[in-house]
């Protein structure tokens, strides 16, 4: 049984290792540069959270494999990146550019920033009112109760 379950991991890690490793030859070093860049730069959208770089989905599979298969038909980077948004929208780039459509992408963090800033600043000032409330109300009994205690005395 243990002989079985070696095999298995053993196999099954053979072929992690071959799906890992891709082969490209390019024509120049330049064209290698941009293909790494662009991949690097690509959202998986299996993924979302990776680059086609880093997936090994069957998707980004064929993302590279059509990165690399436009930049051998002689495609520029601009011309690869424009195909990738007509074709899947922003989403596709890591680094989306600044426009209407994504302009909640781009001013949310500030957003949430700034009701951060408020829900704290109201929460310090009511833990304030409510602290001086608490020692005027303090103080104001303290003054009654000194107040009984002398004229207690005076009887």
């Amino acid at each position: 049984m243990r002989i079985i379950f070696l095999a298995f991991f053993l196999l099954w890690g053979v072929e992690a290792i071959a799906a890992a490793v891709e082969v490209k030859n390019f024509d120049t070093p330049e064209q290698e540069r941009v293909y790494n860049s662009l991949i690097s730069e690509l959202r998986c959208l299996v993924c979302q959270n990776q680059t086609i770089a880093d997936s090994n989905a069957d998707l980004a599979k064929d993302l590279r494999a059509q990165v690399y298969k436009m930049l051998q038909q002689g495609k520029s980077r601009q011309e690869v990146v424009d195909f990738m948004t007509q074709r899947y929208g922003d989403f596709v780039l890591y680094n989306p550019p600044m426009k209407a459509k994504t302009s909640l992408l781009w001013l949310a963090p500030l957003l949430f920033l700034v009701i951060g800033l408020l829900v704290a600043w109201t929460v310090v000032r009511k833990k304030r009112l409510a602290t001086h409330s608490e020692s005027t109300h303090d103080s104001a009994q303290s003054e009654e109760i000194r107040r009984l205690l002398e004229q207690g005395d005076d009887r």
